[in-house]
């Protein structure tokens, strides 16, 4: 984009706790943060109930818990099953917003452009509407539907959330190479109540070896 100052993308691995604690620098800078994880966890809302986990389950299966600084609800993430990318917007950029739900609809739609762009894979809808909430989207995040979120043949396949400062949109995305609902369903504790994994939204995938052209293409749309 012509007078604008191009996407760099920073590319690091650690555990998801490290990372949702990594700050945005001031001043922000347009940047894409593609992030791998080093151990399965399991990522709370930020208001949500820490009573919804199974804390022995977890550490059954070596899931850390982690909370977010965005709201929703819970998300299951598992190293190579998951890409993860972080978008920097500061104030007054293309992207930026006064309005929150702005970003959102930025994001999504220019992340499903660069998608199509990498791999081929048409006809993606971006969600620019109110939140679509189900009986389990607000213990299961990816079961409800959010601004920007992106849908393939009617699922969803990439899950947008939104940390704003005065001066910056940390726009937080990811989206799954292997989904098995059965997994996080048995990481929450039962007492609370809790779906079937046949009771939630299916969910779509890509191959997490796209990753990169995805990424590329973005930052040269966006």
């Amino acid at each position: 984009m012509s007078g604008v100052e191009p996407y760099r993308v920073i590319r690091s691995r650690s555990t998801a706790a490290d990372f949702h604690a990594r700050a945005v620098p001031v001043p922000a800078r347009r940047e894409i943060w593609h992030h791998e994880i080093t151990a399965p966890a399991l990522v709370l809302g930020s208001t949500q109930d820490r009573s919804d986990v199974d804390e022995e389950a977890c550490r059954h299966a070596r899931v850390e818990v982690v909370r977010r600084r965005s709201g929703g609800g819970a998300v299951l993430l598992v190293p190579g099953e998951v890409t993860w990318l972080d978008v920097i917007v500061p104030a007054a950029m293309p992207g930026w917003s006064d309005d929150v739900h702005g970003p959102m609809v930025w994001f999504g739609t220019h992340l499903a452009e660069a998608i199509t762009r990498a791999t081929g894979v048409e006809s993606l809808v971006v969600h620019d509407g109110a939140m679509r909430s189900t009986r389990w989207s607000r213990l299961i995040c990816f079961d409800g539907l959010g601004a920007g979120e992106v849908l393939l043949g009617g699922r969803k396949l990439v899950g947008i959330s939104q940390r704003r400062t005065r001066d910056a949109a940390r726009l937080q995305c990811c989206w799954y190479s292997d989904y098995d609902p059965d997994r996080l369903v048995d990481l929450l504790d039962p007492a609370t109540g809790r779906p079937a994994a046949s009771d939630l939204a299916a969910i779509a995938t890509l191959p997490v070896g796209s990753a990169d052209a995805i990424v590329r293409e973005f930052a040269e749309l966006a």
